[in-house]
């Protein structure tokens, strides 16, 4: 009798996560038309109906008088740039180990946790006036600010992260004998990955929003310095420009943190891949 070996088992392919063309093109496609279709709206309205420049200017008049100061405005837009992401990077340096140190004891969480949610009850803009009296009429009250935005969301979500690992894995390192750092390197923090990006986003999003209240207050630079002294002196269309490019910039630096963790962690619960 004959036997006949069995073939060999096939190694199973690891799951990509691919995207129908079609999807991707209607992620892009969509809120570009969308936006385009707004934008002639508006327009139409402002000139079916005469409405003012002075209160409520069309597109057509924004793009003529912010393309009119290009530079300035560019050089306006690079000093808030520029802080939004000396502020979104020193709120990451202060959060992500303020996280680890919130779950690692309940004694200091109990004591850190009051003045976390202080911070975020006193009101930025009333903060703002002290912080240029303590720190000095410089960009260093404008980063503390947009800091004291940012951070608070990306601590929050960050500690929760650290602190959903299922229990039984924490049971098993203990009982392989892993050291603290082993455990908060290996099990916590890939657990905590698609929180941490979560906090990131809306941390980015808010660091713009913190710019701009910081440079109300006291800037002699920046797209919430150009807002103020454009509306002073009745020029709205540049105002609503400077608006505008806040916009996009809020758009474009969140898009880059998602691109970011999709290429850096594609396995996170975000980019979980997709069985074919």
């Amino acid at each position: 009798m004959s036997t006949q070996a069995a073939p060999p088992l096939e190694k199973p392919r690891r799951a990509e996560r691919r995207k129908p063309p079609s999807a991707a093109l209607y992620e892009v496609v969509v809120p570009l038309v969308a936006t385009a279709v707004a934008f002639l709206v508006w327009e139409a309205i402002c000139q079916a109906f005469k409405v003012p420049s002075y209160l409520v200017p069309p597109p057509s008049a924004i793009w003529n008088d912010t393309i009119a100061i290009g530079p300035t405005v560019f050089w306006h837009s690079m000093a808030t740039l520029k802080t939004v992401l000396l502020g979104f990077l020193f709120s990451i340096a202060i959060s992500l180990p303020l996280a680890v140190l919130l779950t690692a004891s309940p004694a200091i969480a109990s004591a850190v946790y009051p003045f976390l949610v202080w911070t975020q009850s006193v009101p930025k803009v009333a903060l703002a006036p002290i912080l240029v009296v303590v720190l000095g009429s410089n960009e260093l009250p404008r980063i503390v600010i947009t800091v004291l935005v940012a951070f608070f969301p990306l601590v929050i979500s960050s500690a929760t992260g650290l602190m959903s690992v299922p229990p039984e894995l924490i049971e098993l390192s203990r009982a392989c004998r892993a050291s603290k750092w082993s455990e908060l390197w290996r099990i916590r923090l890939p657990y905590a990955i698609p929180f941490i990006f979560a906090g990131l986003k809306v941390a980015i999003s808010l660091a713009v929003v913190g710019a701009v209240v910081a440079e109300f207050v006291n800037a002699d630079s920046g797209l919430g310095f150009l807002i103020v002294t454009s509306t002073a002196f009745f020029k709205v269309p540049v105002a609503f420009g400077a608006l505008i490019i806040l916009s996009i910039m809020g758009v474009v630096l969140f898009q880059i943190v998602v691109i970011a963790e999709r290429v850096f962690f594609p396995w996170s619960s975000g980019n979980a891949p997709v069985a074919s």
